[in-house]
């Protein structure tokens, strides 16, 4: 299903040519490979230049981008470029200096659809090479390795046949952390498991780079929230938060051996009233009056059901029960023959 999918949006990405740019398929840019200056935020192999000074870099001949930067001396330059984490463009203004005009950057003029040959990590399996080279679960991306260049969905399966019993180096960038570090994994067919990795990777569009977060995730056993409370509101005692009822209590109240942020629920039966004494007179009975009958909180279904079934009784011609005729005579078996009298006994002896 998912293999479906993939292909189903790669379709849509090749129809629409002047998404290029956008979305890497047919376009080209001049990718990041060394930053030397650290005053320029960009990230080797995620980034490309696709656009220079408000125009976009169509030619692969890098005299000419050099040239174009050389031209910017003493001003700052636009570059246009394209992550391929989220698969985002952003525009950078960079100062060129006046002595040295150069950035101090390695690029190469590279497909934008490069970056695509990744691998997600969605499930390791424990005492697997995976589990051992220390692979995260849907936080790990293999992107690359230095062993060479590996493209398509097979690409990194035949590369792991090769190297079975041997070390793999690999790039694995880490989406939650946001650093690329270099996994050194063993593939191997006998360590008890189903592959030579014992992970599960998936390929394709679902499973592009993200967006980087910009916050790191939350530890083991850390909130992510604490206690909301406005920025223009006071601190208030406890005292004053706890309601107060007639009956002398409280709806919360604390106890003395916890502590006073616990609130524990108090009793909220309230004491019986005191007896009447002869100083004050206890009220009289009343009288003339009929008790009400406790009005049950499903009397509006009952008067609907009950109406339901009168008109359900009219249209089947349900007789009443005081006109129903009486049921037949219960039937025990054929009538007995009477037993013959004495005369007729006399007949048939004359007979």
């Amino acid at each position: 299903m998912f293999g479906a999918l993939n292909r189903f949006i790669s379709r849509l990405d090749s129809d629409g040519p002047s998404q290029g740019s956008r979305d890497g398929h047919g376009a080209f840019g001049f990718q990041v490979l060394r930053n030397k200056n650290s005053e320029i935020p960009v990230e080797p192999w995620y980034d490309f230049f696709i656009g220079i000074n408000g125009r976009q870099v169509d030619d692969p001949n890098p005299n000419l981008f050099a040239t174009e930067i050389r031209n910017c001396a003493g001003s700052d330059v636009a570059l246009t470029l394209w992550s391929a984490k989220g698969q985002r463009v952003r525009t950078l203004h960079i100062p060129v200096p006046t002595p040295s005009p150069t950035l101090g950057l390695t690029l190469q003029w590279t497909p934008l659809s490069s970056t695509e040959d990744v691998w997600h990590v969605l499930d390791v399996i424990p005492n697997s090479p995976a589990d051992a080279a220390g692979l995260l679960p849907y936080g790990d991306y293999i992107v690359g390795t230095p062993e060479g260049s590996v493209h398509g969905e097979a690409g990194l399966g035949e590369l792991v046949e090769d190297y079975l019993s041997r070390i793999l180096r690999l790039y694995v960038y880490n989406h939650e952390y946001a650093v690329t570090r270099l996994v050194t994994i063993t593939p191997s067919r006998s360590w008890g498991g189903n592959g030579a990795l014992g992970c599960m990777l998936g390929f394709g569009a679902l499973h592009r780079l993200p967006v980087p977060l910009t916050e790191p995730p939350a530890g083991p056993g850390e909130t992510l929230f604490e206690t909301a409370r406005f920025s223009n509101e006071e601190t208030r005692p406890l005292s004053s938060q706890l309601q107060s009822y007639p009956s002398g209590g409280s709806l919360y109240q604390t106890t003395s051996n916890q502590s006073s942020d616990l609130l524990v629920p108090a009793t909220l039966a309230s004491p019986p009233p005191p007896p009447p004494t002869a100083s004050t007179p206890s009220a009289p009975p009343r009288t003339g009056r009929k008790s009400r009958k406790p009005v049950s909180p499903n009397s509006a279904f009952d008067e609907y059901f009950k109406e339901g079934e009168k008109k359900s009784k009219e249209e089947d011609f349900t007789p009443a029960a005081k006109n129903a005729p009486p049921p037949p005579p219960k039937m025990v078996g054929p009538p007995l023959a009477k037993s013959p009298g004495p005369e007729a006994q006399r007949e048939e002896a004359a007979a």
